[in-house]
C-alpha cells in the first residue's frame, strides 16, 4: 500500500512539473518550417535513384565484356563510388560549390563545415551533399567501361580519387558552382557536359594512354570484334539505368513545391524518355540498314546515348525537341563508336567515349538550337549556342588536360596495366584471385526442343539391314570374335538433334552418348558482326553424337544422317568414322558384340 502511494505522488509530481513547461519545448512543429518536405524527399529521391545507377554501370559494363573479368568490373564499379564519397566530401564539394574564386574554383571548405543552402532552397545541407556526391561518383564510374579488361586495379582506385578530388569538381564549379561558364549563360541542367562529358573525355584519354586489349587489333590495322560474354546482362544493366535517369534529370529541379516546379518535373520525365526510346529506335533501324541485322549492344548503347544527350537541355526543349535530340544521338553513337574504334584505333570495350563524352557535348551544343525559348532555332540569335559550344570546347580542354597529367603520372609510376600474361589469364584471377565470378555456376546442358513441327524432309527410307563386316572403305579387318566394331561421330547443330535421334531410331539405333560440344572457327559465308567490326574465329555451339555399332552397318548411319542433316548451307555438320577393338559392358562384364546388344532389364 506504501508503494502504490509512493508511485501515486510521484505521478502526480511530475505531471504538476510538465505542466509547468512551455509547450514550445515539445512541440516542434510550431516553430516556422525551415524546410520543405516535398523537397528534402524529391532530392533524397533522386539521390537514391541516382546511386542505382551504379549496379545499372556494373551490369551493362560487365556484360559487355569478358566472363574472366566479371568480377574485376564490378569490383571496380563498388570501389570508385565507396573511395569517391570520401573524397568529394572532404575536398570536391567545396571546390565545386565554395565561395566562387574567379569565376573558375571554389574556395576549399574542407569536410562541409562551412557551406549553406541559399535561403529560397527547401532542402538541407546534407540532402544537397548526397545528391551531390552520387553525381560525381557516375562521372567517375564512366571511365571503368573504357578502360576495362586491362587495367591495373590499383591504378584504378587512384584515378577514381582523383577524378573526384579535383576534375569532377572544378568544370562542375564553372557549370553549376556559380563559375564563369554559368555567368556567360551556359545551361546544362543535370550534366550531359558536367558529368557525362567529363566522364567521357577521361575515358578516352585513359583508353588511349592505356592501348587497345591484346588481340584486338591486326598487324595490318584491321579490327578483331572481342564480344561481350553477356548480352542479357547489359540490357539489365541499361533498363537500370534508364529507370535511375528519371531521377538524374527529373530531381534535379530539386524542388517538387508549387506548379511550376511539378510542370517542370512532369515535362522532364518525358522529354527524358523520348529522347531515349528514339534513340533507341534510330540504332536499332540503322544497324539493320548498315550491317544487314539490328545488332543488339549497339541498340543498348543507343538507348543511353539518347538519355545522356537529352540531359543537359531536358527542361529547355519541347517533346518534339527531345524527339529529334533522340534521332542525331541514334546515328551520332553508331558512327563515332566506328570510327573510333577502326580509324582512331582506340579500344572501347563498352562505347564509353562515344556514349557518354560524344553525346553528352552533342546534347549540349543541340540545347543552344532548340531550347524552346533562347534557341538559334527559335529565336533566330545564335548567342545561346554560341555560349554552349564554348563551354563545351572549354571543358573538353580542362578535363583532356588534367586526366592526360593523371594517367600520364600513374603509367609512370605505379603502372597503369597489367602485364600480358595477367591480361590474357583474366584479372578476375589475376587481381582478386578469383577462379571466375560465376565459380558456382556450372554450364547447363541447353534444352532442345522437339522441331517436328516444322517443315521437315520425308523420313529416309533405308532398309536397315543388319550386316556384320562394315561396307565404309579403310576399316581395319574384323577383331577375332568374327565382328568389326565401328564409332560412328555426327557432329552438327543443336537444333537438327531431335529429328536425327528419331531417325536413327527407326534404323534400330537404340543407344548414343551425346555432347554439346564447341567447334573454333568461322563457317564459311556466315559472316558475324558485333559493333560494327567483324568477329574473329570464335567457339560456335554445337552437339555430337558417339554411336558404336557392329550388327548395323555404318553406311546406313551415314545415309540416314546424310538425308536428315543436309541443307546445302554451310553448318550442315561433319561425321567421322573409325574402328573400335572392343566394348565392355560394365553392368555384365560381356565384353565385343554381346556387350553391344541391349536386353530388357
Amino acid at each position: 500500500m506504501k508503494k502504490l502511494c509512493k508511485k501515486t505522488a510521484a505521478t502526480f509530481f511530475a505531471a504538476t512539473w510538465l505542466s509547468t513547461v512551455p509547450v514550445s519545448a515539445f512541440a516542434a512543429d510550431s516553430l516556422p518550417q525551415r524546410y520543405s518536405s516535398a523537397d528534402t524527399v524529391w532530392v533524397l529521391l533522386g539521390a537514391a535513384l541516382v546511386f542505382f545507377m551504379q549496379p545499372g554501370f556494373a551490369m551493362c559494363e560487365t556484360g559487355l565484356t569478358r566472363a574472366k573479368n566479371a568480377g574485376n568490373i564490378v569490383m571496380k564499379n563498388v570501389m570508385d563510388f565507396a573511395l569517391g564519397t570520401p573524397a568529394f566530401w572532404i575536398v570536391g564539394f567545396g571546390l565545386m560549390f565554395g565561395t566562387d574564386i574567379g569565376g573558375f574554383i571554389g574556395t576549399p571548405d574542407f569536410f562541409v563545415t562551412k557551406f549553406t543552402v541559399g535561403k529560397d532552397a527547401g532542402y538541407p545541407v546534407m540532402a544537397f551533399l548526397i545528391f551531390q556526391t552520387v553525381f560525381c561518383a557516375t562521372a567517375a564510374t564512366i571511365v571503368s567501361g573504357s578502360m576495362a579488361e586491362r587495367t591495373k586495379f590499383s591504378s584504378y582506385c587512384i584515378y577514381s580519387i582523383l577524378i573526384s578530388l579535383f576534375i569532377y569538381p572544378v568544370s562542375g564549379h564553372w557549370i553549376w558552382g556559380g563559375g564563369w561558364l554559368v555567368q556567360m549563360g551556359f545551361h546544362d541542367f543535370a550534366g550531359s557536359t558536367a558529368v557525362h562529358m567529363v566522364g567521357g573525355v577521361c575515358a578516352c584519354i585513359g583508353a588511349y594512354l592505356l592501348g587497345p586489349r591484346i588481340g584486338k587489333y591486326n598487324a595490318d590495322g584491321s579490327v578483331n570484334a572481342i564480344p561481350g560474354h553477356s548480352l542479357p546482362l547489359a540490357t539489365l544493366g541499361v533498363f537500370i539505368l534508364w529507370f535511375a535517369w528519371f531521377g538524374f534529370n527529373g530531381c534535379s529541379t530539386v524542388s517538387l513545391t508549387g506548379d511550376e516546379a511539378i510542370l517542370s518535373a512532369a515535362h522532364i520525365f518525358m522529354t527524358t524518355n523520348m529522347a531515349a526510346a528514339i534513340a533507341t529506335c534510330t540504332v536499332m533501324f540503322f544497324t539493320w540498314f548498315r550491317y544487314g541485322k539490328p545488332d543488339v549492344s549497339m541498340t543498348l548503347n543507343g538507348a543511353l546515348a539518347g538519355l545522356v544527350a537529352i540531359t543537359a537541355g531536358c527542361d529547355l526543349v519541347t517533346v518534339p525537341g527531345a524527339f529529334l535530340i533522340g534521332i542525331v544521338a541514334g546515328i551520332t553513337v553508331v558512327c563515332s563508336i566506328e570510327f573510333i574504334d577502326q580509324k582512331l584505333k582506340i579500344d572501347d570495350p563498352v562505347g564509353a567515349i562515344s556514349v557518354h563524352g560524344v553525346c553528352g557535348a552533342l546534347g549540349t551544343v543541340l540545347t543552344g538550337l532548340l531550347a524552346e525559348k533562347e534557341g538559334w532555332l527559335y529565336c533566330g540569335d545564335p548567342h545561346f549556342f554560341m555560349t554552349q559550344v564554348t563551354g563545351v570546347a572549354s571543358v573538353i580542354l580542362y578535363v583532356a588536360i588534367a586526366a592526360f597529367i593523371v594517367f600520364k603520372t600513374i603509367k609512370s609510376t605505379v603502372g597503369l596495366r597489367v602485364t600480358a600474361k595477367e591480361e590474357i589469364a583474366g584479372l578476375d584471377f589475376e587481381e582478386h584471385g578469383l577462379p571466375s565470378a560465376y565459380a558456382d555456376f556450372m554450364p547447363a546442358p541447353e534444352h532442345i526442343f522437339d522441331t517436328s513441327a516444322l517443315p521437315a524432309k520425308p523420313d529416309p527410307v533405308l532398309n536397315p539391314q543388319r550386316e556384320t563386316a562394315p561396307s565404309v572403305p579403310g576399316l581395319h579387318p574384323v577383331t577375332p570374335d568374327g565382328h568389326a566394331y565401328s564409332l560412328v561421330t555426327i557432329i552438327t547443330s543443336k537444333e537438327r538433334f531431335l529429328p536425327l535421334k528419331n531417325a536413327l531410331e527407326k534404323i534400330g539405333i537404340t543407344g548414343m552418348t551425346v555432347t554439346e560440344v564447341h567447334g573454333y572457327g568461322l563457317q564459311k559465308g556466315h559472316a558475324e558482326m558485333y559493333r560494327g567490326a567483324s568477329v574473329v574465329s570464335r567457339l560456335l555451339p554445337k552437339i555430337r553424337l558417339d554411336i558404336v555399332v557392329s550388327a548395323i552397318s555404318p553406311r546406313i548411319i551415314i545415309e540416314v544422317a546424310k538425308q536428315v542433316l543436309y541443307t546445302g548451307k554451310y553448318g550442315d555438320g561433319k561425321i567421322f568414322v573409325s574402328t573400335i577393338d572392343n566394348v565392355i559392358k560394365i553392368r555384365t562384364g560381356e565384353e565385343g558384340f554381346d556387350a553391344l546388344q541391349d536386353y530388357p532389364l
